[in-house]
């Protein structure tokens, strides 16, 4: 990455937290700088997920392990489907938690604690049918812009890599989040779908 790029989107990553932050926008754990920022009407972002026919569809759903996206998580559970969660920073591989055995427990399991308490932790993951990302921010061209440590990325190539090149990809975030445009490289995964708590917006590509 050149520097002239990872300057562009270290100062776009601070722009948006400072922002959140002065507009009393976010929510624990705080302050969100160096975070996935966690949101007001985070649930309403995770709700518009289920407009979608890819979500209703999906067995198998994969989603990062950033507080933002709990309630996906739990709502992934109380839909009667498979979450494959990453562990933090790709330590241990990733969680498969059978929402069979978290029934009246979804809320904790949809945490890093009950998923480990829960889940079970597996180098080989299943075939994913549907991801959910979390961002810093992202732009309407599906350009998504992490917390600058490549795992989003690396999640969703490794799914793509294990299962299916087409599989669709969504983020959860405030409409804060949604810029004009996020600078990137041609190794940067993009997004289909960006779920905010005012509107579900399809991507239109080029």
């Amino acid at each position: 990455m050149s520097e002239n790029l990872a300057f562009k989107k270290k100062k776009l990553r601070e722009e948006i937290w400072i922002k959140m932050e002065k507009a009393g926008l976010t929510i624990f754990p705080k302050p969100c700088f160096g975070r996935i920022p966690n949101f007001l009407n985070v649930d309403k972002a995770a709700a518009k997920l289920k407009m979608l026919p890819e979500y209703k569809e999906a067995k198998v759903v994969l989603v990062n392990p950033d507080a933002a996206q709990a309630p996906v998580r739990e709502m992934v559970l109380r839909n009667g489907k498979t979450l494959v969660m990453p562990t933090p920073k790709l330590k241990k591989g990733f969680l498969i938690i059978n929402p069979d055995q978290t029934k009246g427990k979804e809320r904790f399991a949809s945490t890093i604690k009950g998923a480990f308490k829960l889940g079970k932790i597996t180098e080989k993951i299943p075939k994913i049918d549907f991801i959910v990302e979390g961002c810093v921010a992202v732009d309407r061209k599906g350009n998504r812009l992490g917390k600058g440590g490549g795992y989003g990325d690396k999640e969703i190539k490794l799914a793509k890599q294990l299962s299916n090149h087409s599989i669709k990809v969504a983020v959860t975030c405030h409409s804060i989040q949604v810029v004009a445009e996020v600078p990137v490289n041609e190794y940067d995964e993009k997004v289909d779908y960006i779920a905010t708590e005012k509107e579900l917006i399809k991507v239109e590509r080029d």
